[in-house]
């Protein structure tokens, strides 16, 4: 995995940008992780945004969890409750 210590780089911004498509990149201070570069190319702005915010997780964690313990219902039993064409 690529790091780089902030304090020490030089290099602009877009060059590791362009280094993303093989693997994230590490930021670091004074030799800790702090932040992460990750390519998005094939993401949209909302689930990007959706995927970093904590609040939203913490619903699909929760669904997840329940989901597990009570089972759910499936696409086409949904489609079929609420009168919907498949």
């Amino acid at each position: 995995m690529k790091t780089i210590e902030v304090n020490k780089s030089e290099t602009p911004l877009v060059e590791y940008i362009r280094s993303l498509a093989d693997e994230p990149l590490i930021i670091t201070m004074n030799g800790k992780p702090v932040a992460a570069l990750i390519s998005v190319e094939n993401m949209d702005m909302e689930t990007a945004k959706l995927s970093t915010n904590p609040g939203f997780m913490a619903i699909v964690e929760r669904s997840r969890t329940r989901y597990k313990k009570e089972g759910g219902i499936s696409g086409k039993d949904m489609r079929r409750k609420f009168k919907v064409a498949e």
